[in-house]
């Protein structure tokens, strides 16, 4: 089943052909175009950018094996037991900034982004926007990127891994209600592997604001109302905006009315603040041309649950 075609309405219309009927070459075309099918199997399409320019003697050369190896890690890897077609994977960004290195060892910041088509546009929605400031990892020129599930293989590539996983889980999360469980199940399965690793961020004790706490709080009991509004604002809100903007705006407050509750009951949420990092003016675009009645609850909602960008969402009550 593929993943838009299974959640997106569409129509389909065709007519059963014997194979008996086909010239040779159109077999031969068709098996090509199977096959090719099967190649782009990939969920990942992540744009790698590796920043060393404030390491002063970093060699360029292992810069850009640095770069070839985490794209393909990521890129040709096959994460998921679904069918993406080429255009169906999941567009992400992955930006290394690298502030120190010793040897084959290297201190670094990662942006982790990533978007999703909001159907019958050519917009793109950002999911994820997350600063992870605890990357330390050993990388040597031309070494093969080892990886397996089941065990602690390297720092990058637990990273690596663990991302790609919660990538996919949000992205599975939009298209259907709780669709990212297996996913971030994986991601778990990532960060237990590396708990004794020197690397901080997979532990709780590493701070609120740890990669590890991301998966804590969609893990979380307490979290699972804004994990539902997740498929409330992308399926039932953006992905109809064009056609019916009162129900997206509806979707849109149910969704804020869900991250409220999470709110009140789990104060310190980490994915409230990543959610509101990457879609704040998505939201106010969204509601501006709601009734009064409607951005006055937005704005009461927006202020209490993200008091730091008050004055952006007071453009809602602006008559």
């Amino acid at each position: 089943m593929l993943k838009y075609l299974s959640h997106f309405p569409f129509a389909f219309s065709g007519g059963c052909i014997g194979w008996q009927v086909l010239k040779p070459a159109y077999i031969l075309a068709a098996i090509l175009v199977m096959l090719a099918g099967n190649l782009s199997a990939q969920e990942l399409n992540c744009n790698v950018t590796i920043n060393s320019q404030g390491v002063e003697g970093i060699d360029k050369r292992v810069m850009a094996d640095m770069k070839k190896n985490i794209t393909d890690f990521l890129n040709l890897r096959t994460w998921t037991n679904d069918k993406y077609q080429t255009e169906e994977r999941i567009v992400c960004n992955l930006v290394i900034t690298i502030s120190k290195n010793t040897g084959t060892k290297y201190e670094a910041t990662a942006q982790i982004q990533s978007a999703r088509p909001v159907f019958g546009t050519g917009y793109e929605s950002v999911i994820i926007n997350y600063l992870d400031k605890d990357w330390l990892f050993d990388y040597i020129e031309n070494q093969p990127m080892d990886y397996n599930d089941n065990s602690y293989s390297s720092g990058l590539t637990s990273l690596l891994a663990y991302y790609a996983y919660l990538i996919i889980g949000y992205d599975n999360d939009t298209y259907a209600r709780f669709g990212g469980k297996n996913m971030y199940t994986k991601a778990q399965q990532v960060a237990n592997n590396a708990q004794n690793s020197p690397m901080k961020g997979w532990s709780t004790y590493d701070g609120m604001n740890s990669r590890i706490m991301l998966l804590e709080n969609l893990l979380h009991q307490q979290v699972v109302p804004f994990r539902e509004g997740l498929y409330s604002y992308y399926r039932l809100g953006l992905d109809v905006f064009n056609t019916k903007p009162a129900d997206a705006r509806l979707a849109t407050l149910d969704m804020l009315k869900k991250i409220d509750v999470v709110v009140q009951n789990k104060p310190l949420c980490l994915i409230v603040n990543t959610f509101f990092d990457a879609k704040s003016t998505e939201i106010i675009n969204i509601m501006s041309e709601a009734d009064y009645g409607q951005r006055q609850q937005a704005y009461n909602i927006l202020t209490k649950v993200d008091p730091t960008k008050t004055e952006q969402y007071s453009k809602l009550i602006k008559q």
